[in-house]
């Protein structure tokens, strides 16, 4: 795993940025989600991280020292990366105004530094089970550039 710290960083100070620079009328690369959709899937994925939304595991078992070692790594998601939680459809957003979804996910990015200052805090995943800080970081970066890449951003 690269610098969690520089990822952590990333999260807290430029991910919702870049999000917002993004023109909401987008087409995606990939997928069916809309700029507005992804931004509030992300939210989901923050609030599922830092235990507002809790789901018990639904890997089974012994693949999850694979899924973990998966995540450890610097391998991004491929494209169309099906999410058994969401199925074929798209959720419909909650707020009418891109810039509150935007709001509502720093909020949820806040959150998750705050619940992760405690020492040994682990969280389930559905999909890669007990996650730790360092995790639950490569997790959500690794995450966040899918659908920035997903919208046309490139890393630098």
């Amino acid at each position: 795993m690269d610098n969690i710290q520089a990822k952590a960083d990333f999260l807290k100070n430029d991910y919702v940025k870049l999000l917002s620079d993004i023109n909401p009328d987008t087409k995606g690369v990939w997928g069916k989600m809309n700029v507005h959709q992804m931004i509030e899937h992300m939210s989901y994925s923050f609030r599922q991280a830092n235990g507002k939304d809790t789901y018990t595991l639904i890997t089974p078992e012994e693949n999850v020292p694979k899924m973990q070692a998966f995540l450890m790594s610097e391998k991004p998601f491929r494209e169309n990366t099906p999410n058994v939680l969401i199925g074929d459809n798209t959720i419909p957003v909650v707020h009418s105004d891109i810039k509150d979804s935007l709001k509502e996910l720093q909020n949820e990015i806040n959150h998750f530094f705050e619940v992760y200052k405690k020492e040994g805090k682990t969280l389930t995943n559905p999909f890669f089970g007990s996650l730790d800080y360092t995790l639950q970081v490569q997790l959500l970066h690794k995450h966040a550039w899918h659908h920035l890449r997903q919208f046309g951003v490139e890393a630098n």
